[in-house]
């Protein structure tokens, strides 16, 4: 009876102390399990069952940005891409500056990073990186006039701007450390578009750009050249969080079918195609093609003018800075026809068919309309330069630049002031405050310049282009 009772306590104590090990260790998992959970958004299964995808990314020219309140970019465009491919509805979520990226995913405000981040043995240690979809290679962006360099010891005795904590940074410490005496200013946060513009004025000699970035810029910035590559060819790649392993191989086979299917091509194509390095206007093509086409489009030109209160001859000028006269004109940001009408503002229009050469010119004069409509308190020219702004770069960047001058007393009513504060929006210090975001804030000034510049041609001697060529071809 008694080694009974004593064989029973021991088997009691060891079954209590076996529950002490199992409720030991789910005490442990709970503890743990907020840290599971926080990555949970990286999922495959979440992602599908919330029905979007969140992806961190940059408001820069070649990750996100808006071009008439369109959004665009390649990353952009890229992540939409994935999004459908995943039958999902795509969320961007823009980060405050390069360093908080990673942070971010951690911390859970996006399922992976689309922004153009170069995969380095120093980020592997931090995040896992998709198959590499595009090679670039690191380049010195040289001023065009200054010192000339043909090779990497040309660079000793030099100073080169970088932003910092970037793979340029690193190989450029790489460089020193091989003996090479360079001089590196870093700049916290910078955008390297902006760096790229200081080379092209002359306030600095030399930055280092990727590749795709520089021939982004080459044809906006024809004062910076590519002079040499410091580097060898890196790849660029997506970011997710290292348990994310089901989504990064999503994530692969994306790039794989979109590539095999051509897609990808024509998106590197719409954004890095065919750049040139001088953007430039012949004013002898103009005189040309505004004798040999003008004629075809003048009367249906005169009449949306003339419904809508504006000078036909401005319209015309308007047209051959958008599309040279051609009614089949494409932009690589998809706008079409003679009036280079987006797609989505044709469909609000309710144009049926965009490359109609009346209907685009109607639906374009109702929509600059509408425009000069909303800037009321501007006098009539003003009010005009305006509305062709916002035309050009939409009008939630036109509105940002009226607050911004505001903010340095300036006139928010005069084109005058905006041509001083648009351009500003290129830059981080501005920009982050801007309800929109980042603009090429120059390109709107210098549409506008051009189509003056037209204009001013055509009433001083186009007026025969459209009306006796015209009457010519009626009355033979």
């Amino acid at each position: 009876m008694i080694p009974s009772a004593i064989e029973y306590f021991f088997r009691k104590r060891r079954s209590i102390q076996f529950i002490i090990v199992i409720l030991w260790i789910l005490a442990v998992v709970y503890l743990l399990n907020p840290i599971v959970e926080n990555h949970k958004f990286s999922t495959l299964h979440k992602i599908r069952k919330d029905g979007h995808i969140t992806v961190l990314t940059r408001n820069t020219p070649h990750c996100y940005y808006l071009y008439r309140d369109e959004p665009m970019g390649f990353e952009f465009e890229l992540a939409r891409e994935f999004a459908d491919y995943l039958g999902v509805e795509l969320k961007v979520n823009i980060a405050e500056t390069w360093e908080t990226m990673i942070p971010a995913l951690y911390d859970g405000a996006g399922a992976l990073i689309a922004a153009g981040m170069t995969i380095t043995p120093k980020r592997q240690k931090q995040v896992s990186f998709s198959d590499g979809y595009m090679d670039i290679q690191q380049y010195l962006i040289a001023y065009r006039n200054g010192p000339k360099v043909k090779k990497l010891a040309d660079l000793s005795g030099k100073t080169i701007h970088v932003r910092q904590a970037t793979s340029y940074q690193d190989r450029l410490e790489e460089l020193q450390h091989e003996g090479m005496e360079l001089s590196i200013t870093l700049h916290p946060d910078m955008p390297t578009e902006e760096l790229i513009q200081q080379v092209s004025t002359g306030q600095i000699e030399f930055t280092i750009a990727d590749s795709n970035i520089a021939l982004l810029n080459q044809r906006h910035y024809p004062g910076a050249v590519m002079a040499l590559p410091v580097n060898d060819q890196q790849v660029l790649g997506w970011a997710v969080h290292p348990q994310a392993r089901h989504l990064k191989k999503r994530i692969n086979a994306f790039f794989k079918a979109i590539k095999e299917t051509g897609r990808f091509d024509e998106l590197y194509n719409k954004y890095y195609g065919s750049i040139t390095s001088v953007d430039y206007v012949d004013l002898k093509a103009f005189h040309r093609n505004i004798k040999k086409r003008l004629s075809r489009y003048s009367p249906f030109i005169k009449a949306a003018a003339k419904e809508h209160g504006f000078d036909w001859r401005l319209i015309a000028a308007q047209i051959y800075q958008e599309s040279h006269l051609n009614p089949r004109a494409k932009s690589r940001a998809g706008a079409r026809g003679l009036m280079q009408l987006l797609p989505s503002t044709a469909r609000s229009l309710d144009i049926t068919d965009i490359y109609n050469p009346v209907e685009n010119i109607n639906g374009g004069v109702r929509y600059l309309k509408k425009l000069y409509d909303r800037f009321d308190k501007a006098d009539e020219n003003n009010r005009l330069l305006i509305a062709l702004a916002a035309y050009n770069a939409g009008q939630g960047h036109v509105q940002d630049a009226r607050k911004l001058a505001r903010k340095k007393k300036l006139d928010p009513n005069l084109w005058e002031s905006l041509a001083k504060t648009l351009p500003l929006l290129r830059y981080r210090k501005y920009y982050k405050h801007a309800k929109y975001g980042y603009c090429r804030g120059t390109e709107p000034v210098r549409y506008i310049k051009q189509i003056m510049i037209y204009y001013d041609i055509l009433k001083r001697q186009g007026i025969e282009y459209g009306e006796v060529q015209a009457r010519l071809r009626d009355e033979g």
